[in-house]
């Protein structure tokens, strides 16, 4: 993700205490259907929103994905949760857990092998939360776009319902508990019910107002709806609301004391809500509508002004105000119009529906002819010669070419003003040769070192120059040596047959130094220096100026001290 990291922590501007962490916890629910596996998310809490009180392990979920033909089936290529296997679903499952949506379960797991056992030992359950999100985003998918019809019989039946309780709560000794629970309840599901199908057909009345590219048919369709249904809706709530708004008066003083009745008759929850705090503190009970005094308040507030802030029947009449005035300026609009229309929206659609259909070659050509989007002019910048980008990458993606300024701001490749003196580097060179010199003077005194020093290498410490001069000229000998089996009397095999060393020598000619090694077995030559002290078995070496072994010389046999 990724997309399923999203919302794992909290921010750093949030307050870690009181209600914003549980707000953003909460929040934190709806993060899934934003995710990039959005599809595959809401296949899966579909399945266990399917279930009642039910816990599923993957192989479970996997299945009843695979028997509801949802997006995540492995069998169905053509899905786009196709990919979606064992290891990916529990990837899924565990994120599902971290924002919230599900719950693990503490099941017990009955396998019939090691591999079955780690399948099967997670298994989830549905939370609250999880639910509720899940449930609100099918809705919002079934009928999101959908003109939602106003339920305006409704409006009818809360009236008669609040005039009974009226005459219930009025009467000697009171409303029956069991009959005034029975009207509530139902007065207030149907009240629910009218003020979200209000809510949900105003939203899309304001959505159709938005636009201002309105044609004749949709013009005359709008106008029908706003001059027919949106009238008649406000004529029904305008006539009910006083009638309501009246019999909530002659309620509210007997309010109290019915519910208490009634919460005395049928405590439901609310009577373990003391219990339920003690034992679970983050545990709270949510009632039914109209057991509390707060929602009788919400529902008076809807037909009457009550905190000097206007009713929600003001604000219906106000929005059926505005949704004719926006109706009188597209009328004013279309009529200024020379054609009848100043719309372009239908032209457009054609004009996608084209770009959909069209082959990528064809769509170029549509674009051009549509927009003027001629291809592009190359300015002629050479790339990287040491880059090489194949045919098929896309510029979109491909390496950037660096633009000179001069070409980028003023279209032109001359140069301006004077042109840089060269740079001299002569102090460059001086201090490069002096360096130079002095490492030749440094392996020049090395070599004369080890050139003294050879036939007595245990009895004189070397430095470090001559030490490391000594290992390389050793290294190349013996890279140069050939390796061959000695007969007896071979020099240096104590009569006995051995391997010997041929031609392990190694030179300088610019140093004037010459080194040769032989295997002699049971010697050990000692080599000192300052920085240590290295032994070499079975071998000796001898150091001598190269220009007398050039000369035809036999040096003298100078080895070092076993």
């Amino acid at each position: 993700m990724k997309g399923d990291e999203l919302h794992e922590e909290l921010p750093d501007d949030l307050p870690n205490e009181g209600s914003g962490t549980d707000a953003w916890q909460r929040l934190s629910a709806y993060a899934y259907l934003s995710a990039p596996e959005r599809l595959e998310y809401v296949a899966v809490m579909r399945v266990f929103c399917g279930t009642l009180l039910a816990d599923l392990a993957v192989p479970d979920v996997l299945a009843k994905l695979a028997q509801a033909g949802l997006p995540g089936n492995p069998g169905d290529p053509g899905a786009p949760g196709a990919a979606l296997d064992a290891e990916t679903l529990t990837a899924r499952l565990e994120q599902l857990v971290r924002w919230g949506n599900l719950l693990r379960s503490t099941h017990t797991v009955t396998a019939s092998s090691i591999a079955e056992y780690q399948r099967s030992r997670s298994r989830y359950q549905l939370s609250k939360l999880g639910e509720r999100v899940q449930r609100d985003a099918d809705e919002v998918l079934a009928g999101a776009d959908a003109a939602r019809e106003v339920s305006s019989e409704l409006l009818t039946l809360v009236d008669r319902g609040l005039r009974d309780i009226a005459a219930m709560a009025a009467a000697p000794g009171g409303a029956d508990p069991q009959q005034a629970l029975e009207r509530i309840s139902t007065l207030f599901v149907q009240f629910a019910e009218f003020a979200e199908s209000v809510r949900d057909f105003y939203a899309y009345l304001g959505q159709v107002l938005a636009r201002y590219d309105l044609d004749g048919a949709e013009y005359q369709g709008f106008k029908e709806l706003l001059l027919d249904y949106v009238e008649a809706i406000t004529e029904d709530v305008s006539f009910r609301a006083p009638r309501i708004a009246a019999h909530l008066r002659a309620i509210w003083p007997h309010l109290p004391a019915v519910l208490s009745r009634i919460d005395a008759h049928a405590a439901g929850l609310g009577a373990l809500s003391g219990a339920l705090s003690d034992a679970l503190p983050q545990t709270r009970v949510q009632r039914s509508r109209g057991r509390d005094l707060a929602d009788w308040e919400g529902l008076r507030d809807w037909f009457a002004d009550s905190d000097g802030h206007g009713s929600q029947v003001d604000q219906l009449r106000d929005a059926t105000l505005r949704a004719l005035q926006s109706l009188l300026a597209n009328a004013k609009r279309m009529l200024r119009s020379a054609s009848g229309e100043m719309s372009r929206r239908k032209d457009l659609l054609r004009l996608a529906a084209w770009f959909d259909a069209a082959e990528p070659e064809e769509a170029h050509d549509i674009a051009v002819a549509a927009f003027g989007l001629y291809g592009a002019r190359h300015m002629g910048v050479a790339p990287d010669p040491d880059q090489t980008v194949p045919a098929y990458v896309s510029w979109w993606t491909g390496p950037v070419v660096d633009v000179p300024v001069a070409l980028r701001e003023r279209g032109s490749r001359a140069p301006r003003g004077r042109s840089a003196a060269v740079e001299d580097h002569g102090e460059q060179k001086r201090r490069l040769m002096e360096q130079a010199r002095e490492q030749a003077a440094a392996r020049q005194a090395a070599a004369a070192e080890l050139r003294s020093a050879s036939g007595r290498f245990d009895q004189v410490r070397l430095g470090s120059a001559a030490m490391r001069l000594l290992l390389e000229l050793l290294t190349t000998a013996l890279g140069n040596a050939q390796l061959h089996k000695g007969d007896k009397g071979d020099k240096g095999d104590g009569g006995d047959s051995d391997f010997l060393l041929d031609g392990a020598q190694a030179g300088d000619a610019d140093l004037g130094i010459k080194l040769t090694a032989w295997r002699t077995p049971g010697r050990h030559t000692l080599l000192r220096s300052v920085d240590g002290d290295l032994t070499a078995d079975d071998l000796t070496l001898v150091v001598e100026s190269a220009a007398v072994s050039a000369a035809g010389e036999t040096p003298a046999a100078e080895e070092a001290s076993a």
